[in-house]
């Protein structure tokens, strides 16, 4: 009786493992600016983005033990972000405007999903957030890379979506990680110019700043090096987060508060950097946040936390490699050196998250993206190309 019992609770596992493993990731293809792109984007994902809305609310009423809608409310009276939107990326609030009507929902619960790492500051969930991202400059006649294995929280799995901005006389062709009714978690344009992003919840907030999901759709919009660079550093930033840009086979990666932006550089002869989710150059923070000051002697921080190991892991396998290359990257993605903290999260659903998507931006004269959905080491890398 006891062998039936664990061969029926390996069969549940490896039935739940395939699911997982055969995860969809829907790809959507959309034309036009501002509201227009919004409001296809809410007609063909509208059964989705209903779904999330009511995941959406589920988690957060479970995990803050409060109905989701009286924390809305409540975030909202916190919230004032949309002077900035509009005075920064005004075409992007007429987007979220027509996610809403496309999908028939109420802006506010639209408008919160495009809040991500805003939620989160407000509610200072420091533990839920485990993002690894690197980047490797084009040397040698190699490309240059930047990518990223996105955690979000366990609801959102079964929700992964790539979408294609195609383009038009002002922007350019646009692939962009996101779930649905969500402007952008990170992507890269035609021009390779591409971002990913790590929350830092230690660094000062600001709740009128420039929400982080219309900062990477900036990004991803830029064809100007210079204009880019000058933004992500003069912008007022609402949330503490790290952004590692790819800029045509150069990289720059930038750790935001709201108060300073600080430029990181390892300084790695192969010129690789990376990134987790504790600030390494940026002091401007939190007071409740002070163990995690840069200036602090190493044996004061918390180095055998999360973010921590995660970064030591793909420190250790990047910053003495002579040349870093795509397969390198990929089982830096997939590593579990840490079995407690590992690079690749799996789905327990335990309430820590796990690995949503991961996304290898590959930057050369024909940029393409290599994206699958859930970690990677579930499935394989499917290659996007632009149109062109």
């Amino acid at each position: 009786m006891k062998n039936i019992i664990l061969l029926i609770g390996l069969l549940l596992s490896l039935e739940s493992f395939s699911q997982k493993a055969n995860r969809e990731l829907k790809m959507i293809s959309l034309s036009g600016t501002g509201y227009e792109l919004g409001l296809q984007h809410g007609e063909k994902l509208k059964n989705e983005i209903a779904d999330i809305v009511n995941a959406w609310k589920k988690n957060t009423s479970t995990a803050l033990g409060k109905d989701a809608d009286i924390v809305l409310k409540d975030f909202f009276e916190y919230a004032a972000f949309d002077d900035a939107i509009k005075k920064w990326t005004p075409e992007l609030y007429e987007e979220v405007k027509g996610i809403s009507d496309g999908s028939e929902q109420n802006f506010n619960d639209i408008f919160v999903l495009n809040l991500l790492d805003e939620f989160w500051v407000y509610i200072d969930n420091l533990y839920n957030h485990h993002c690894s991202s690197l980047g490797v400059p084009a040397r040698n006649g190699n490309p240059g890379y930047i990518s990223q294995n996105m955690d979000l929280e366990n609801y959102t799995d079964g929700f992964q979506v790539l979408m294609r901005l195609n383009k038009t006389d002002n922007s350019p062709e646009q692939l962009i990680l996101t779930h649905p009714g969500l402007i952008a978690l990170n992507g890269l344009n035609q021009d390779g110019i591409g971002v990913c992003v790590n929350t830092l919840m230690q660094l000062k907030a600001s709740s009128t700043g420039l929400p982080v999901a219309f900062v990477v759709r900036r990004i991803i919009n830029s064809t100007d090096k210079e204009d880019l660079l000058s933004f992500i550093q003069t912008v007022n930033h609402a949330s503490g987060q790290n952004y590692i840009i790819g800029v045509k086979g150069e990289v720059y990666d930038f750790e935001a508060s709201a108060n300073k932006v600080v430029r990181y550089n390892p300084l790695n002869e192969n010129g690789s950097l990376y990134h987790t989710n504790h600030p390494i150059v940026n002091n401007d923070l939190k007071s409740w946040h002070k163990q995690f000051s840069p200036s602090l002697d190493e044996k004061l921080k918390p180095t055998n936390s999360n973010s921590y190991l995660r970064f030591s892991a793909v420190e250790t396998r990047l910053a003495n490699k002579n040349e870093v290359s795509e397969e390198q990257i990929k089982e830096a993605l997939r590593s579990k050196d840490d079995a407690n903290n590992p690079v690749c999260r799996a789905n327990n659903e335990n309430g820590f998250g796990f690995t949503f998507a991961s996304i290898i931006m590959t930057i050369s004269e024909n940029p393409y993206i290599e994206v699958l959905a859930g970690p990677p080491d579930e499935s394989e890398y499917v290659r996007v190309d632009f149109s062109n």
